[in-house]
């Protein structure tokens, strides 16, 4: 029962250690992995948001260096002198050397026919009319013009730049082709890790530049349609069943979008490695605390157990005190009765005596049975009067008090009250005292109760037939007395050694001891001012050794 109690406590303390450590340890790294992650998250939302910026800025600086390049052009130039095809080229040709972006170029009336055309596209392109196309409409509308993305007479993807010129009540248009390799290289830079992605579609959710994994060009990407997007945005949503970060921004010359696709794993890598650190800290940590609180639970255990004994002990001490006080009372009021009949008895046999030798007794032939009654009679309040005297002796030495005290006389009375015992048991207990032992001032009847303790655990032990001996000596040289008591039984094994003193431990069968005795026993002489010891091999026998100071 109280391994149990014990074993709960133990959990108990253990499980509250940990709750008022661990607890608090868990809900600080969350609060602070969760502040960690919204910032950082916030960080690489606004790096994706600066990203299509960046990237449709540039775009943007293409379409109006484009766009101006064709204006200056067109505002510098006659009709007169662009439709002449070699000047064209040759004009073309300065174009060429500060940028490859154009592919071609061409003059084109109100009517939509080709004025004049310079490019590798000419048996083609040369008598082609536009008059019916959606750009040609567009830009006699606006006056300038920038198209989407398309295959055209080509056959190849491109986009087209125009400007509509009015020149002396005549009308006339500058188009250009726009080599869409150079769009893509601008929103290349922004398709960054392993996975991911970036493209340019229109306001009808076309692709305008090819993805590496979101689709095919002029098709619809694989992607939420962000063909709605307005300003520059940044957020994470799934695509089949796998989140994606996305950005995007508008391009404003056109009012394309540029979409650009991330994988969280890869941006988020980062944060992963502070999670998977924390967590790894924070396992350290609960480890830590762990084995803190085992430990501490532990020492903790024990000096509760030790405590527990020594309370269980010092109880046992006062209630045996209780109990032996009682037991000298109680002897004393026998002893007290007892002896005054003992004394009527003693005094009806001296008379009876006496009236044995009167003369006419004297010749009875009954004389001598007469005599020999009397005589055992008295033999035997004698012996009476001696139980009752020792029993006041020792109802006496009950009372704790500071006497001289004659080692060897205690002994032999502690002898006395057992002689029956050992008779019985066949036990033979011999003395080797110490001659003119000097006197000590101590408690002849706490001493009394160790020797009888000791001498009833050796008669336990030998159970018939042995020997035991008890030796005093005194040792000058540490101005102290010795008392050894030595008995010839099983002996006590070496790793119950250590243990023969400790509250409750026995090595006796179970409703035989308490294991209390030897404990008590203990306490009493370090009490005292002494100490005891003891010395034993399996089948050899056990000594028990007593030393107390000389005062």
């Amino acid at each position: 029962m109280e391994e149990k109690y014990y074993k709960k406590l133990w959990w108990e303390i253990i499980l509250a250690t940990l709750s008022f450590s661990v607890i608090p340890l868990f809900v600080l790294g969350i609060v602070i992995y969760q502040q960690f992650s919204v910032s950082y998250t916030a960080k690489i939302m606004d790096s994706l948001k600066t990203l299509a910026e960046n990237r449709c800025s540039s775009v943007d600086l293409f379409f109006e260096e484009r766009l101006s390049q064709l204006i200056s052009l067109a505002n510098t130039h006659s009709v007169e002198k662009l439709k002449d095809e070699d000047y064209l080229n040759k004009v073309f040709n300065i174009i060429q050397t500060r940028s490859k972006s154009f592919l071609d170029l061409g003059v084109i009336d109100h009517e939509g026919n080709h004025l004049a055309y310079v490019g590798p596209y000419y048996n083609i392109l040369k008598g082609v009319n536009y008059k019916n196309e959606d750009w040609f409409a567009a830009v006699m509308t606006t006056g300038t013009y920038i198209s989407d993305v398309f295959m055209g007479f080509r056959k190849i993807p491109h986009f087209i730049i125009a400007v509509m010129v009015r020149e002396k009540n005549r009308i006339w248009i500058l188009r250009a082709t726009i080599d869409s390799d150079i769009l893509e290289n601008i929103v290349r830079a922004a398709q960054l890790g392993k996975k991911g992605d970036a493209f340019i579609i229109n306001r009808e959710n076309i692709l305008q530049t090819a993805p590496r994994f979101s689709g095919k060009l002029l098709e619809h990407p694989i992607t939420p349609d962000f063909a709605a997007a307005s300003g520059t945005q940044a957020e994470e949503l799934p695509v089949q069943g796998q989140d994606n970060l996305f950005a995007t921004s508008v391009i404003k010359n056109k009012k394309w979008v540029m979409v650009i696709r991330e994988d969280p794993k890869e941006q988020l890598t980062p944060l992963l490695r502070a999670r998977f650190l924390a967590a790894l800290i924070g396992l350290g940590g609960v480890l830590l605390i762990t084995i803190g609180a085992v430990f501490t639970t532990k020492s903790m255990m024990k000096e509760l157990m030790a405590m527990e004994r020594k309370k269980a002990l010092s109880d046992e001490i006062s209630i045996q005190s209780s109990k032996l006080a009682a037991l000298g009372k109680m002897a004393a009021g026998i002893a007290h009765e007892i002896n005054n009949p003992l004394a009527v008895i003693g005094e009806k046999a001296g008379w009876l005596k006496d009236l044995l030798n009167m003369e006419d007794i004297s010749h009875s032939q009954h004389l001598q049975e007469f005599s020999d009654t009397v005589a055992k009679i008295e033999q035997y309040v004698v012996r009476a009067k001696t139980v009752t005297h020792r029993l006041l002796g020792f109802a006496r030495r009950m009372e704790p008090v500071a006497e001289k005290v004659n080692i060897n006389s205690v002994m032999d009375e502690a002898i006395d009250f057992l002689e029956n015992e050992s008779r019985y048991r066949s036990i033979d207990i011999q003395t080797d005292y110490y001659p003119n032992l000097p006197l000590t001032l101590s408690d002849s009847g706490q001493l009394q109760q160790v020797f009888l303790n000791i001498l009833n655990n050796a008669i336990d032990a030998i159970g018939k037939d042995g020997e035991i001996l008890i030796k005093t000596k005194h040792i000058a040289k540490n101005n102290e007395i010795a008392i050894a008591i030595t008995d010839n039984g099983p002996g006590i094994p070496k790793d119950m050694l250590n243990k023969i003193f400790d509250p409750f431990f026995t090595t006796k069968e179970v409703g035989k001891g308490t294991g209390l005795g030897l404990s008590i026993s203990y306490g009493i002489i370090e009490k005292l001012g002494g100490r005891i010891m003891v010395a034993s091999e399996e089948g050899q026998g056990t000594t028990f050794t007593i030393y107390l100071p000389i005062r």
